[in-house]
């Protein structure tokens, strides 16, 4: 009787367990609220487009059903940090939100801490430190790393072989890049070496000597009088002076060129050698009626530029919108979803790997066709970031600031108007150097102890 009561007891108890794990299973659905979170980039298009950006957000949103993902329409492309500012100041900015420059958006406050999401976090730590580091400030992470581009040349190799010329590869010297523009620039037959040369004097400081960033900056610091950026300000007057590059032509001979814009004469494969970010290469791959590949910097080099998005300092919400901006950037899974989408739907994909995963990797040169790409990729460590979006004060050091320079009609040239009269051939870089230096260390200085407080 007694063995006939244990067993009586031990069903009991089990059932009593089991009910308890269901109440314990029940409790812990119950926790996955229902939430939605707000996001704006510049990046969805239109709903009746349904580029990758909105398949995606509607691949998240299924992966995970509690988590909604509202698109805020009242962040304006074309006045971004205005519409953004007057959000914050409403109460109402979106939970994610793409940024033009990370330090503008931290000295405003906009900004959440994310670190410890991200410290540790796997996929993040597969982001290359150069990147990761660009986020970071004050050793505090404040932005997610959302796309990568590379920044440089593509050669359109039919040109070249016409004109019985060699075609420039990856790896190319700044001697070769120079003399393969001007060789195969025919104005009178409709080709232009080149599109245009207002990036030479951003890129070729670095290309030049390899202790050198971008515009010559370097941990803060200009060098905008050494005699790299000198010499690569007036090779950029001499191939626009000596009409080298299409969009500087005079009106009279950019009527040998087919094409109502720039783009158009590229895709008409009217230009042997663009500057251009990989964002361009899924067109040509789509539409291109020419051979073509990525080559990269001289020297061996790539620029890489990253998009990054924020999270709202204010966000009720930050673990969901960081699992989502996670999904739509570095995740090994939503990246992988990314490249299954694409394929099956037929878009471009528009973003390189930002998570160097092998497996990602392997996945994502195996669909691409631009064997450049995967040279450059392959040679990250010798790449420069471009530090539009990261370095407080680029902006106004590149293009921004006033000089207090007449140039033309204008009494207080900002720095962009210098430059780009230099390169016209209006101005000589050596009468602004020493100025132009100054003033860009100036305004780094005064962006840094902006952000010691943050």
């Amino acid at each position: 009787m007694k063995k006939v009561l244990s067993l009586f007891m031990i069903i009991a108890l089990l059932f009593s367990v089991a009910a308890c794990s269901s109440d314990e299973k029940a409790s812990s659905d119950e926790k996955k609220e229902n939430v939605t979170i707000s996001y704006a980039s510049w990046s969805l298009g239109t709903e009746k487009e349904q580029n990758l950006e909105r398949l995606m957000i509607k691949a998240f949103e299924k992966k995970y059903p509690n988590i909604k993902v509202k698109i805020d329409e009242s962040i304006n492309p074309t006045d971004w940090n205005g519409t953004l500012a007057a959000a914050a100041s409403a109460g109402k900015m979106p939970d994610v939100f793409a940024l033009p420059q990370i330090p503008s958006s931290l000295s405003n406050d906009w900004l959440m801490d994310i670190t410890k999401m991200t410290e540790k976090d796997k996929d993040f730590a597969n982001i290359p430190e150069a990147v990761r580091e660009s986020a970071t400030y004050n050793d505090k992470v404040y932005a997610v790393p959302f796309a990568q581009h590379f920044l440089g040349y593509l050669v359109n190799k039919d040109l070249f072989n016409e004109a019985n010329l060699d075609y420039p590869e990856f790896g190319f010297s700044l001697e070769e890049y120079t003399k393969s523009i001007k060789e195969v620039t025919n104005i009178n037959k409709g080709v232009a070496g080149t599109n245009h040369a207002f990036s030479v004097t951003d890129w070729y400081p670095a290309a030049a000597n390899p202790d050198m960033g971008w515009y010559t900056v370097k941990d803060g610091q200009y060098s905008l009088d050494s005699k790299e950026f000198i010499a690569g300000a007036n090779l950029a007057k001499e191939i626009t002076t000596n009409n080298y590059a299409y969009e500087s032509l005079p009106d009279d001979l950019k009527a040998n060129f087919k094409g109502e814009n720039p783009e158009e004469v590229w895709m008409n494969g009217q230009v042997a050698v663009k500057w251009d970010g990989t964002w361009g290469v899924p067109a040509l791959v789509e539409k291109g009626t020419f051979d073509f590949d990525f080559i990269g910097l001289p020297g061996g080099r790539t620029g890489v530029t990253n998009d990054f998005v924020g999270i709202s300092k204010t966000s009720k919400h930050a673990k969901e919108a960081f699992l989502f901006s996670k999904w739509m950037s570095f995740g090994k899974e939503g990246f992988m979803k990314r490249m299954e989408i694409a394929e099956k739907e037929g878009k471009a994909l528009n973003t390189l790997p930002v998570n160097a995963d092998p497996e990602i990797l392997d996945e994502y040169f195996a669909i691409n066709e631009v064997p450049g790409i995967k040279t450059a990729y392959d040679n990250l460590d010798n790449a420069i970031v471009e530090p539009v979006k990261t370095v407080p004060g680029y902006v106004d050091a590149r293009w921004e600031a006033p000089t207090g320079v007449k140039v033309g009609e204008e009494a207080n040239a900002k720095v962009a108007v210098i430059l780009d009269n230099v390169i016209k051939g209006n101005l000589k870089i050596e009468d602004y150097a020493k100025q132009l230096d100054q003033l860009a260390d100036q305004k780094s200085k005064e962006a840094s102890e902006a952000l010691k407080d943050k």
